[in-house]
């Protein structure tokens, strides 16, 4: 069977998708990337697994805590009842306060390191 060209006579269609390289990440899988990173960083520091679940959340919710002031970049829920501790980023406000990508993935390790420190009771610096 010979290859079929299209009405317009031009040939056959080339892939939909490039293949994937890296300038092709979405801002989300690349921030999520971040926050893996600063979490790895942050176990290696500790010396040992955090037992931590991490998310990634747009914006965080209208209603903020009672410690907080302003926009929240992360927040961390203690383990409660069975369930792992849970850190959130929120990555908007996160990325809107970062002028470049070296200063994003610092940010992002900052809080990252604040919310584990206070999971631990530590202070932020002994984890740097």
């Amino acid at each position: 069977m010979a290859a079929r060209r299209d009405r317009r006579g031009r040939g056959l269609r080339g892939p939909l998708a490039w293949p994937s390289v890296p300038v092709m990440t979405s801002r989300r899988a690349h921030f999520d990337e971040l926050v893996l990173d600063a979490a790895e960083t942050v176990e290696r520091r500790v010396g040992h697994e955090l037992g931590l679940e991490l998310a990634v959340e747009e914006v965080p919710p209208s209603d903020p805590a009672p410690w907080e002031h302003g926009v929240a970049l992360g927040r961390l829920f203690p383990a409660e009842r069975g369930l792992p501790a849970r850190l959130v980023i929120y990555r908007r406000p996160v990325m809107q306060r970062a002028h470049d990508e070296s200063e994003l993935a610092a940010l992002v390790s900052e809080v990252v390191t604040e919310q584990v420190a206070r999971m631990l009771g530590r202070d932020p610096e002994d984890l740097l």
